[in-house]
């Protein structure tokens, strides 16, 4: 009588008509026998493959990627119980082949043997436990890095007193900038004097053209020819009177 309280739709009105007579006569069988009650609902309304189904679905159960075992546990336990009658071994076997490839391969080194379902499903409970656990911990110490944006990011940084003229003094104790780019092998000749664009850049910018400072060249006082003694150069102390 108290289950018939829960029946509704096209069910509930099925078992209107049982419940009429009861006022009048006795309770049928339907009402003293709960198996011949539940055995009447499933004629009437039951899946007659249900049992097929359930086999179905637990042959192509598979645990997903992204899934837990205690999910693919209470899945399997529910079609577990609408077929019943099957082996251990046979549940066992259709278990194992729906986990995931890293937990077949943590089992495969598992120490003795697996004898029960139940085993297989706390062993392979308390392993995936431990995976998702330590995932955590990798990801916990994972170093957060800077978001690299914009095309200037991948240079490296520049060393700002390359920029600076660099001073410097003769020996008269006059300062003057000198650059710092040192002209290039390619842009020198056997006697290391500046060919090319080289030194037609450094004419062009008012350059000396043998040490790179802003003075002419016949002022440069690291020219061979115009150190003090150079017949070429400057004239010597000595030779003044």
């Amino acid at each position: 009588m108290y289950s018939t309280s829960f029946l509704t739709g096209r069910d509930g009105k099925c078992i209107e008509p049982y419940l009429s007579n009861i006022s009048n006569e006795d309770p049928s069988y339907l009402f003293n026998n709960w198996k011949l009650f539940e055995t009447q609902l499933f004629t009437l309304f039951g899946d007659p493959n249900q049992v097929r189904k359930a086999e179905q679905e637990l042959d192509n159960l598979r645990m997903k990627e992204s899934s837990h075992v205690p999910l693919y546990i209470a899945d399997f336990r529910s079609l577990m119980s609408r077929i019943g009658d099957w082996e251990e071994k046979a549940y066992i076997h259709v278990y194992r082949r729906g986990l995931q490839s890293r937990l077949l391969d943590q089992l495969a080194s598992y120490p003795g043997s697996i004898d029960s379902l139940q085993e297989l499903m706390d062993i392979t409970l308390e392993l995936d436990t431990r995976y998702h656990e330590r995932q955590k911990e990798k990801g916990g110490n994972q170093e957060k890095k800077p978001p690299v944006t914009g095309s200037n990011s991948s240079r490296p940084p520049q060393d700002s007193s390359s920029k600076r003229p660099h001073i410097e003094k003769n020996k008269k104790g006059k300062q003057f900038q000198v650059s710092k780019d040192k002209p290039h092998s390619a842009l020198l000749n056997k006697e290391k004097k500046l060919i090319g664009s080289g030194k037609e850049r450094r004419i062009k910018e008012g350059l000396c053209t043998y040490f790179g400072g802003k003075h002419p060249i016949e002022k440069c006082f690291k020219r061979p020819q115009n150190k003090p003694g150079s017949s070429r150069g400057f004239p010597s102390k000595q030779g003044k009177a």
